[in-house]
């Protein structure tokens, strides 16, 4: 699936020149940013980042973009203070460098974080979206925690063996057309398992001609032929956490 020399379907992409309208906070043992809504709420969404941490800028721009439309946003550090992927770091180490950073082994994060938003933030209803690496985390998190009432994976790397159809809540699955690492078999797979064993809504959505990490990776204004698709996407996400939170 992926080759030797880029075993990971992360390319930095279009890094966005985006200062964060929020503000970096300690949460037990992990630090987050966290962006809220001038009126008050009782809705929050978790945030995860790709392999580039949760101090990317595009992540960000995503979580700021959460909160114009009315959410508490938290981007915590899912790495739990170990070193992000950097795109001068040796493709070659990237799978021992993966081992340490499962992304279906977050559940001391993710309490951290659910204690915090609702003992903190006075959050009541929550929601999970999530970016490649953070889009498999999504998955792990919407078999594990019912309070989180809506989830959105977005190009979520999926394995023939992988079976994510014991969703407790309605997921959303973004995927790219001309994803190089995530086969659309394995994409037709995935939502025939869901047609035939999930118990919850859930939607799998395909993006013509659209790229691995389309959604929080490219800029309208240097991918004009992306932009309906990029807005597309991110006018989808939001429009489901609207629906179920």
């Amino acid at each position: 699936m992926a080759n030797e020399s880029r075993p990971c379907p992360c390319g930095i992409g279009d890094r966005f020149d985006h200062e964060g309208c929020g503000q970096e906070v300690q949460v037990e043992h992990i630090k987050a940013y966290v962006c809220k809504p001038p009126a008050s709420t009782d809705k929050a969404v978790i945030v995860i980042h790709d392999i580039f941490g949760w101090q990317l800028p595009n992540t960000r721009y995503m979580a700021d973009m959460l909160t114009t439309n009315g959410y508490i946003a938290i981007c915590p550090d899912f790495f739990a203070g170990r070193e992000a992927w950097k795109p001068s770091d040796d493709w070659s180490k990237f799978n021992d460098w993966l081992k340490t950073r499962d992304a279906r082994k977050i559940n001391k994060e993710a309490d951290a974080v659910l204690k915090y938003l609702k003992e903190q933030c006075g959050a009541k209803k929550l929601g999970v979206v999530g970016f490649c690496w953070g889009g498999v985390a999504v998955h792990h998190l919407m078999m594990t925690y019912p309070e989180l009432k809506a989830g959105v994976s977005l190009y979520g790397l999926i394995k023939d063996s992988d079976d994510i159809s014991n969703l407790l809540n309605p997921t959303f699955f973004i995927f790219a057309e001309k994803d190089d690492f995530i086969p659309l078999h394995q994409v037709t797979l995935l939502e025939q398992k869901l047609k035939k064993n999930c118990k919850v809504d859930f939607e799998v959505k395909i993006y013509p001609g659209q790229t691995h990490g389309f959604v929080h990776r490219r800029r309208e204004d240097i991918n004009p032929q992306d932009k309906p698709y990029i807005e597309e996407g991110r006018k989808d996400m939001i429009n489901w956490l609207n629906k179920y939170i």
